[in-house]
């Protein structure tokens, strides 16, 4: 399948889905995928979770939460029973999901596939399900193998390097770098994303000279480019930047949730499948 470059940002439009508000990328449908990122808009949880908070752990109503993820799943004509959540632990571990994992952890966390970042099918079906509040939620799908991952890297993942385990993790499953494409949804602006001294080293260990490309000294600290780490990982496991978009909107925006801006807050969540 011949796959066309990509712009930043190229094709993104804020839009209603089902029965809420998400950002989404119609031209992912030519490759055979549907994936939206949800906002925060149209959903029944109240206070800070205001109003489509679908994180189980952040201290909201447990049923409100599955209402708001009944609401999400709608957005690809999908049911909660088809979502598949895994706790996430800002590793880089990268889980394979089956048909008969739909549903883990929809409901209840305890059931959730056990401390993953990536998630990762060939199997059409199951939602993949990736939630954030400031950290790179990233979508990766080769077309011509039909494999699909999804991502949560905030800058542990990003120095870590989880888009490259979820990388070779589809590659075991017959997808090639050269031949996957990659969107990087909402994350935390880099005029906001302050880290000290510690984050910095981390960022030079892992990226070398290129770590001036994502950050900058800022008093006496340093503001980090975590969507821009997340790419630099994707180009050297060979991903080009034509086939990387990277979305327009920062988790700061009114739409979505951001933990830098507010504690406590809710999640939003990339919801992606095989069609």
């Amino acid at each position: 399948m011949a796959v066309r470059p990509l712009d930043h940002g190229n094709g993104e439009q804020l839009t209603r889905a089902g029965e809420v508000g998400v950002l989404s990328w119609p031209w992912l449908v030519e490759l055979g995928v549907d994936a939206v990122v949800t906002t925060r808009d149209h959903g029944v949880s109240a206070g800070p979770y205001r109003s489509l908070n679908l994180g189980l752990h952040v201290g909201d109503d447990p049923g409100a939460v599955t209402e708001n993820r009944r609401r999400a799943a709608s957005a690809l004509g999908a049911a909660v029973g088809d979502l598949v959540f895994a706790t996430q632990v800002h590793g880089t571990r990268a889980t394979v999901v089956a048909p008969a994992d739909a549903g883990r952890g929809a409901r209840d966390s305890d059931d959730a596939i056990e401390a993953a970042d990536a998630l990762v099918t060939a199997e059409p079906g199951p939602v993949l399900v990736t939630l954030v509040a400031d950290c790179s939620p990233v979508l990766l799908v080769d077309p011509d193998a039909r494999v699909l991952a999804t991502v949560h890297a905030g800058w542990r993942g990003a120095v870590a390097g989880t888009v490259r385990a979820a990388l070779e993790t589809m590659a075991a499953l017959g997808a090639r770098v050269g031949r996957t494409v990659c969107v990087i949804g909402p994350t935390v602006s880099p005029a906001a994303y302050e880290v000290g001294h510690e984050v910095a080293v981390a960022v030079r260990d892992a990226f070398g000279e290129d770590a001036s490309e994502v950050l900058r000294s800022h008093g006496g600290r340093w503001l980090m480019d975590v969507a821009g780490a997340n790419r630099l990982q994707l180009r050297a496991a060979g991903i080009s930047d034509d086939r990387i978009s990277a979305s327009r909107f920062t988790s700061g925006d009114a739409p979505f949730f951001s933990d830098r801006a507010a504690r406590p807050c809710g999640r939003f969540g990339l919801l992606a499948r095989l069609r």
